[in-house]
């Protein structure tokens, strides 16, 4: 591995890193509706205006889809993930295949501005991700395999990244960074049911699909709260710590809106995040639940740790 090599890959690693952390924060798995539904073409005759659902009708209907889609365990996935007042971080980045949640698993291709362009970063123009066991493989293309012996899989075990700095809460973190990344959308369902202010805006297409629309909004605190795991990551007095650094960064909470189709499933969801410095935004459509998501891992002998990466650019 030359040093030159690894200097250009570190640029380009952090570009990757700035998508798939983007995912990981607003997901925690993204905020308007979209145009699917055409036009206002002039209907006759006028159909009087539907009336929105009652609050316990919203509830059940989340909740079922909450139950239906934890049962699907997995689906086919494509979304899109926006940062706008970054600087350099700003861009977009597409990632679209197959993810499932139990198990945790992910293939998908990844393609966008914020993976910068191949004649700047050294990076591909598409790169292909697969998440398996808490560790992640990224191709990084003939180019970058050409000088590693053919090995054009880079291998992150962010586990064994924090084992290395010895510091267990930290292991804790990095697999739970992973499980954002890999976003169950049956648990953005459950958090969606903690929103103090959930309605139903009204019926709506999704990509010519009659779809249901609802919206609510969670603040980080209640999303704390929601989110039993975090009792375990963050003590009570590190909470509060961490609660007082987000309201001085001027982050107030998520906005998050779901299309629900009518065999009761997710068909789309939008989650937003609003800072001082700028947004994040993540939409993602989800089709075929249930569908086969047998994810293996690349073969050992095509991966480079990125561990060991580190360790090389270290000693030279």
């Amino acid at each position: 591995m030359t040093k030159g090599w690894g200097l250009m890959s570190m640029s380009a690693w952090k570009r990757a890193g700035v998508s798939l952390a983007a995912v990981a924060v607003v997901a925690g798995v993204a905020g308007c509706q979209d145009g699917d539904g055409g036009g206002k073409a002039a209907e006759a005759p006028v159909k009087p205006k539907p009336q929105a659902q009652s609050q316990e009708a919203v509830t059940k209907v989340i909740q079922a889809a909450y139950t239906k889609t934890a049962e699907a365990k997995s689906a086919k996935v494509r979304m899109t993930v926006s940062v706008t007042g970054a600087g350099a971080d700003s861009g977009t980045t597409e990632m679209s295949g197959v993810q499932g949640w139990d198990p945790a698993v992910m293939d998908v291709t990844m393609n966008g501005s914020m993976l910068g362009s191949a004649g700047e970063s050294g990076m591909p123009d598409k790169i292909r991700v697969i998440m398996r066991d808490n560790v992640m493989y990224m191709d990084m293309g003939t180019e970058y395999g050409a000088q590693l012996d053919g090995r054009r899989w880079m291998k992150m075990d962010f586990a064994a990244l924090a084992e290395q700095a010895g510091d267990k809460s930290l292991q804790k973190q990095m697999t739970q960074g992973l499980d954002g990344i890999n976003q169950d959308p049956a648990q953005q369902l459950a958090l969606l049911l903690e929103s103090p202010n959930l309605k139903h805006v009204g019926p709506a297409k999704v990509e010519g699909v009659p779809t249901q629309h609802y919206k609510g909004t969670l603040s980080v605190e209640d999303m704390l709260n929601a989110n039993k795991a975090y009792d375990e990551l963050i003590p009570e007095k590190d909470r509060k710590t961490l609660l007082a650094n987000i309201e001085k960064a001027g982050i107030t909470g998520y906005d998050t809106e779901l299309w629900v189709n009518e065999d009761g499933y997710p068909a789309k969801m939008v989650v937003g995040m609003k800072m001082p410095q700028g947004a994040m935004n993540m939409t993602a459509h989800y089709s075929d639940y249930g569908t086969q998501a047998t994810v293996q891992a690349p073969p050992a002998k095509d991966t480079v740790d990125l561990i060991e990466m580190l360790k090389g650019l270290g000693e030279s």
